[in-house]
């Protein structure tokens, strides 16, 4: 048998506090060493919020989605309406399991967890809070499985029910590729590596960011501008767009500060012409 993973301690900094710049850099791209698709899924054995497990010894007869996440991650906030959707259409042929993992942006209410219990705890809080209407897993509190992976704050992975990776997806509110990847799945087809979007997914969750803030804390916002001021910006201007539903706040206000730049040096060409 393989052994499990979680006898690898935690490196310094996975359980943060207080989100770093290089914590999101890191987010941005997959590393070499990470399992990829046709690689074998790292071993696991994980409890289940149902009383159940979750192992990669023995998934079931049918291909399995799994999907990592937070409640204070915008982009688990931005994909879990249209993974409910994914698991309304798919869910009978397809075995759906949303993983916790560390907390995105913890804040002084929704801190990190410091022990399994309250980690299992947020991990209940992030299923009745977003709806999710299947199985949920609680990694082991150093995030062994999550850290295997990749360290993605909401990816999702493709799994044959032998184990082997047939897809990744880098953000898992990326539908289009989830819902591909699953077709090829079911259709047989050959494990490929599908090209990473990162723009447009983003751009959707940074209009969550604000629900993040009010359930985590102010200190999550904080940390934001201090690591990545830009997302933090969209997320401040699109806080206004109230009648957008928030997938699209951002995009909107990425393209009217974009329009308000361009604005901006016209006018100030047009002064500095004699």
């Amino acid at each position: 048998m393989t052994p499990l993973l979680r006898t690898r301690p935690a490196p310094a900094g996975y359980r943060f506090d207080d989100l770093r710049t290089r914590d999101v850099v890191a987010d941005m791209r997959y590393r070499a060493s990470d399992p990829a698709p046709g690689d074998p899924v790292p071993a696991f054995d994980l409890p289940t919020l149902d009383g159940g497990r979750f192992t990669s010894t023995a998934l079931g007869d049918r291909p399995v989605l799994l999907v990592v996440g937070s409640q204070t991650c915008p982009v688990t906030r931005s994909a879990l309406p249209p993974l409910n959707d994914l698991h309304a259409r798919y869910g009978d042929r397809v075995r759906f399991v949303l993983v916790q993992t560390r907390e995105a942006h913890p804040g002084e209410l929704l801190r990190q967890p410091r022990t399994l219990e309250e980690k299992t705890a947020h991990a209940a809080a992030m299923r009745d809070d977003l709806h999710v209407g299947y199985e949920v897993a609680v990694d082991d509190l150093d995030g062994t499985l999550h850290r295997a992976l990749g360290t993605k704050p909401n990816s999702a992975h493709v799994l044959r029910p032998d184990g082997t990776l047939t897809a990744r997806v880098h953000w898992a509110n990326d539908t289009a590729a989830v819902r591909a990847a699953l077709d090829d799945v079911l259709a047989g087809r050959a494990a490929r590596t599908r090209r990473s979007r990162t723009v447009a997914p983003l751009l959707a969750a940074v209009g969550h960011l604000p629900d993040v803030v009010r359930r985590a804390g102010a200190k999550a916002e904080r940390d934001v501008w201090r690591a990545a001021a830009p997302l933090a910006l969209l997320a401040r201007a699109g806080s206004v767009l109230t009648r957008l539903t928030p997938d699209r706040r951002g995009p909107v206000a990425a393209a009217a500060l974009t329009a308000l730049a361009a604005l901006t040096v016209l006018a100030a060409l047009r002064a500095a012409t004699p």
